[in-house]
């Protein structure tokens, strides 16, 4: 017989466990049993025990949610499918399979040769510049592990969006396994699957389960499409999740009493270069202004989550911080400051997506007098006349790792009463 792969080189490869809860009584079905069925599907054997073989069939259920159309007809016809889309490619298997951790590759119970399927070890499959190979050793989550963007964006949601239906009875190997990124969302993590984390480099050897998830759903940047989510959730029941995760206080602006506004400051690019001048300001119409710039704070979400979510408005020049308005509670306002030529990546990344939140989104587009690249090309050159002229690479250069903001306050105060205005009125009408 040939022997067939399905997957290889992943980063989130999802599997039930071996010791299951009976989805409908709650009955916890033995180990020992468990055994007799792999035994059973393997050997040919007959099945003895229907509790197993309901159970099993409610996992087909389950499983059989990640997929829709030809591909569900696939998985049910063959017990595998692989879905692929621009976005993202995910392979299910409704039948036991065996999975290498040593070489990360998934073999299905199959007398006959099956299609190999190689699953790019990123939910963002159209991501064209992310390395185009993975090759033993190679740290394939650099490109995301670090930035909180794409930790949400690329791992925590699309892990939300394949799992929380399975309610727990998952468990997840994480290929190049980070003990940091584990340990940083071991609240959300622990929240999707009720088993430790396996990690491959730790444990290399081969595993049996009653099936598997390979990859991840991606519906776009900081969102879900609830018709198209196997437990049909939405961006709404994703950040109830969160605050249920991080033990959240506040779900609308209007619980919170004190007009608190978190200022994020930069130190490296996209400062501020008059921020404690913006901060007068926002206490003179009468906020408690927060600034929060220490490492230590943003990156520990067990703190900082909390902050964000007892804040009425929230400000930012466009940067990955701004992800963290996934905390802010319903009514609250995000205040994107636009830098020169990120207007289109301000929108996309923050800006949309804060609707879907319960978010106002707030945009405040600098003019180029605000712009520190001004002194350095002059109004017409065409870094200001025509940004979209530059390829990714220049214009990342350019206006993400060279540019600063001096904001005119005259104009940013107009902004942040409007802000005020919004959080004063869902006082009113909750």
């Amino acid at each position: 017989m040939e022997k067939s792969r399905l997957a290889i080189r992943i980063v989130f490869l999802l599997i039930l466990p071996l010791l299951f809860l009976d989805f409908f009584s709650r009955n916890i079905i033995p180990f020992d049993q468990w055994i007799q069925y792999y035994k059973t599907i393997f050997t040919g054997s007959e099945i003895s025990n229907n509790a197993v073989q309901q159970e099993h069939e409610s996992m087909k259920f389950l499983l059989s949610r990640v997929v829709t159309g030809e591909d569900r007809m696939m998985l049910q016809a063959t017990g595998i499918a692989c879905h692929k889309t621009n976005y993202s490619v995910h392979c299910v298997a409704n039948q036991p399979v065996r999975i290498d951790t040593d070489t990360m590759t998934v073999h299905p119970p199959s007398d006959q040769p099956v299609q190999e399927t190689v699953v790019r070890p990123y939910a963002r499959q159209e991501d064209r510049n992310l390395p185009k190979k993975c090759h033993a050793g190679e740290d394939t989550t650099g490109g995301f592990v670090g930035n909180v963007f794409h930790e949400f964006n690329e791992i925590i949601i699309p892990l939300f969006i394949t799992t929380r239906h399975l309610r727990s009875r998952v468990q997840f190997i994480v290929e190049d396994y980070k003990a940091s990124f584990v340990r940083k969302y071991s609240k959300p993590m622990s929240q999707l699957s009720a088993y430790e984390v396996i990690n491959p480099a730790a444990n290399q050897s081969i595993h049996c389960f009653p099936g598997a998830i390979i990859g991840l759903k991606f519906r776009g940047h900081l969102a879900l499409n609830s018709s198209d989510t196997p437990g049909g959730h939405s961006m709404q029941d994703f950040k109830q999740f969160l605050r249920q995760a991080y033990n959240l206080k506040f779900a609308h602006v209007s619980e919170i009493k004190r007009p608190n506004l978190v200022l994020l400051s930069r130190r490296k690019t996209r400062r501020f270069l008059n921020e404690d001048e913006m901060a007068s300001m926002m206490e003179e119409l009468g906020f408690r202004v927060i600034i929060v710039a220490r490492n230590n704070v943003i990156s520990n979400l067990n703190k900082f989550a909390h902050i964000i979510n007892s804040c009425r408005v929230f400000v930012g020049a466009h940067g990955a911080g701004l992800t963290n308005e996934l905390f802010l509670p319903a009514g609250a306002v995000m205040v994107q400051v636009e830098p020169i030529g990120l207007e289109w990546a301000a929108a996309t990344y923050y800006g949309d997506p804060a609707g879907a939140m319960g978010v106002r989104y707030l945009p405040y587009r600098i003019e180029p007098e605000e712009s520190s690249l001004l002194k350095v090309f002059g109004r017409n050159h065409t870094v200001f006349k025509d940004p979209k002229s530059f390829s990714f690479e220049v214009g990342r250069e350019i206006y993400l790792n060279h540019q600063n903001v001096r904001i005119n306050l005259a104009r940013f105060r107009e902004t942040m009463v409007e802000a005020l205005s919004i959080v004063e009125d869902s006082d009113v009408y909750f």
